[in-house]
């Protein structure tokens, strides 16, 4: 299998992913954590998925697809920090003043799980973040503690995924998610 990671840039691959079967469809489009509480609840329908379209079109896009020869099979959100709710969101704290960039999401797509792709987009949103001069990179998981994690919440990923990227534990959230607490891991870039 040869996956490559490629920036988010192309519309109609986040919308294979991230989008809904009916462009109609009220769903996240990874935009929860993407933009303000109060953006995310304002839009609806289709207008959640243009906004997604303008969000690809911008530098840098709004994360990494993971290919397998031109199959869109993954997708990683990625951004910097400031320019996503993790800003201001009082569950999950800033350990400094760094323009930290956050990964908040990965996605595999069924049929495509259990072959290392969520390490191969995690990479991949390493990389994005280090081209764009990110000076360290966050990740909200859940410490799991190997542990099933429902399919429908394991979008933040698991402590040991981060940890077998590299990452660290850089301090303890008081977010919970499916029942696991959630840790803020970090990787410097510098």
């Amino acid at each position: 299998m040869g996956i490559e990671v490629r920036p988010a840039d192309v519309f109609a691959d986040v919308a294979a992913l991230v989008g809904p079967k009916r462009p109609d469809a009220n769903v996240c489009w990874c935009l929860s954590y993407r933009l303000t509480s109060k953006e995310n609840t304002s839009l609806e329908r289709e207008a959640r998925g243009r906004t997604v379209r303008r969000l690809c079109a911008e530098d840098p896009p709004p994360g990494v697809i993971a290919y397998d020869g031109d199959e869109p099979v993954g997708w990683a959100a990625v951004h910097p920090r400031a320019d996503t709710s993790f800003a201001t969101n009082r569950k999950i704290p800033h350990v400094d003043d760094v323009d930290v960039w956050s990964v908040w999401c990965i996605r595999v797509r069924p049929g495509h799980r259990g072959h290392g792709i969520s390490h191969a987009l995690l990479d991949g949103a390493v990389e994005f973040a280090r081209s764009h001069g990110a000076p360290a990179i966050e990740g909200y998981p859940v410490d799991n503690g190997g542990e099933k994690v429902d399919l429908t919440m394991a979008y933040v990923g698991t402590k040991s995924l981060f940890e077998r990227a590299g990452f660290a534990r850089a301090a303890e959230t008081t977010s919970v998610l499916n029942g696991f607490p959630r840790v803020l891991m970090r990787l410097d870039l510098g």
